[in-house]
């Protein structure tokens, strides 16, 4: 295992700064280190590794979205009002209408399994737009108005609402019924997840007020205590759901809201922890991709992808209609809202597994997303926001 972490390291670096010297995300470059490496191709990581892979990959986005509730700013999203609720569920549900209605002509498929690939595909990737956001922060593009706040934001409830209608359809595609109540999960997944997160992140900043501890000290608790929120998930189950990123995000914000300083400390040493959790996330996606499921499908999937996200970046401007945003503001948040990743890494094999007819298109078409939106996302995202959103 040693070796493969040394492999994910070196390589996972070595080829993002040769795409960063190409003025091109070093995330693809991190990606392909993962797809060289992977058991598709090289097969030079351990299967141990691989099996854990998906806690690994959670606990880089315990990282990052440790870092949103840091950063965020709730008088923000207050200012943006109803837009900003809105894109937390009208883009995915526009993105997944459109796989209803286009992928059935395409493909052989029922609107059913349509349905289920609408929402493997339908996911933003908090991993690739959220370090995008923060840095726009950093530099203060956009800050002014709450447009990285209010998409970081969106993409992390995007989730929660995607998931919840993924295993939703999984069960229609299965022979059996939804109970509809269990749609009741969503927004109290949301609901329990804020209150939760904020009831940690004071009790928090109360002991480190009364409790002198190094800031490196006070980063493994945190850290600590994220992933016990995050274990959460697994065992409250039923329509009472609990969302445990939601409450990570949370908790951070109610840490700055109480003591913003102590916040922006512990956040520069969450920068830190990133540079090594954001090889270890993206390679260990590109290690999931079988690109001989893309080469099968080919071009066709890749027009369907491309299909749906105009749905998607359509209904990200009906979204910001009654904002103050003008016209190129408003086209940055369709080219932010759009980059695909981590779900569909986690998702997209889970039909295949379960023996669904659709479940070879499903996971073609997840490992597709991910290769053209990530890449192209973060890189529109670099190249655009300059022309688009005012410096503050």
């Amino acid at each position: 295992m040693l070796l493969s972490l040394a492999l994910i390291f070196i390589v996972g670096m070595l080829l993002g700064g040769v795409c960063n010297h190409l003025r091109l995300p070093a995330l693809l470059g991190m990606l392909i280190s993962g797809m060289i490496l992977g058991p598709y191709a090289m097969d030079l990581l351990d299967g141990n590794l691989l099996a854990i892979s998906a806690d690994i990959r959670k606990i880089a986005l315990i990282i990052i979205l440790t870092r949103v509730g840091f950063n965020l700013d709730v008088g923000d999203l207050k200012r943006i009002g109803l837009p900003a609720v809105l894109m937390c569920f009208v883009p995915a549900c526009a993105e997944i209408t459109a796989m209803i209605l286009i992928a059935p002509r395409l493909f052989d498929i029922t609107i059913i399994d349509a349905a289920i690939m609408g929402s493997v595909v339908a996911a933003v990737s908090p991993a690739v737009i959220v370090p995008k956001m923060l840095n726009l922060i950093d530099l203060e593009y956009g800050k002014d108005k709450g447009i990285p706040q209010m998409i970081m934001a969106g993409a992390s409830v995007d989730d929660v609402f995607v998931i919840v209608l993924f295993s939703s359809f999984l069960t229609l595609g299965e022979g059996g019924e939804v109970n509809y109540a269990s749609f009741l999960h969503i927004p109290i997944s949301i609901i329990l997840g804020i209150a939760v997160g904020a009831v940690v992140g004071y009790v928090l900043h109360v002991f480190f007020m009364k409790k002198h501890m190094r800031d490196s000290a006070k980063v493994i608790l945190v850290l600590g205590i994220s992933m016990l929120l995050t274990v959460q998930e697994d065992f409250i189950t039923g329509i009472v759901g609990f969302s445990g990123l939601i409450a990570i995000m949370s908790m951070g914000l109610m840490m700055q809201l109480k003591k913003p300083d102590l916040a922006k400390r512990l956040s520069a040493k969450y920068n830190k922890l990133w540079v090594c959790a954001e090889i270890l996330l993206f390679t260990l996606v590109g290690a999931t991709v079988d690109l001989s499921y893309a080469l099968k499908f080919g071009a066709v999937a890749a027009v369907l992808i491309l299909a749906v996200l105009v749905f998607r970046m359509l209904a990200v401007y009906f979204c910001l209609w009654k904002t103050n945003f003008n016209s190129k503001e408003k086209v940055f948040c369709m080219i932010g809202y759009c980059p695909k990743a981590t779900v569909q890494a986690a998702i997209g094999s889970i039909p295949l597994a379960m023996g669904l007819a659709c479940g070879e298109l499903v996971l073609t078409v997840a490992v597709l997303s991910i290769l053209i939106t990530a890449p192209i996302g973060a890189f529109a995202i670099d190249l655009t926001h300059k022309k688009l959103l005012k410096q503050g």
